[in-house]
């Protein structure tokens, strides 16, 4: 039977914010308008900055820490599902969706179902990762949401 470990958690989410990370930056190279540059290179500033917390915090667990009541299959089969059904499967295709955007509306939506997969993975992660871990993660938890209504601001000038 498959388990995760705390560390594959850290892992994952590592991952989601580098492709994040890796979005914003294409995005900020690409924009033409100043006010747009400036809001994407401040997200990927962000994610870069959730990387840090995010490698901190697998740092203090051991590598075959196994993540409590989650040897359930389903459990691991749902989180993978997550996982693969992300918008930013990995940088280089979150690379490439900043390039075909065919605008800053449809570039600010991608980014919204970005967020918005981070913190259903992230509020899934937050009661398998030790208790002492969990408020970095609502940290995270909360910023993402205040990236959530940042981009749909942006996303209705642009619309």
């Amino acid at each position: 039977m498959a388990v995760l470990t705390a560390g594959e958690l850290f892992e994952v989410a590592i991952g989601i914010e580098k492709n994040g990370a890796g979005y914003y930056d294409s995005l900020s190279q690409l924009a033409g308008d100043s006010g747009l540059k400036q809001t994407y290179g401040d997200l990927a500033a962000m994610e870069r900055h959730h990387i840090q917390v995010f490698e901190g915090l697998k740092t203090g667990v051991s590598s075959g820490a196994v993540v409590p009541g989650i040897d359930e299959p389903e459990y691991r089969a749902y989180l993978q599902a997550l996982i693969d059904s992300a918008v930013f499967v990995n940088d280089e295709v979150a690379r490439d969706l900043a390039k075909r955007a065919a605008g800053p509306a449809e570039a600010l939506q991608l980014a919204l179902g970005a967020e918005k997969d981070s913190i259903l993975f992230y509020s899934e992660m937050r009661s398998l990762v030790p208790q002492r871990e969990r408020d970095a993660v609502d940290k995270i938890i909360s910023e993402e949401r205040k990236h959530v209504r940042e981009l749909s601001d942006l996303k209705r000038q642009y619309s």
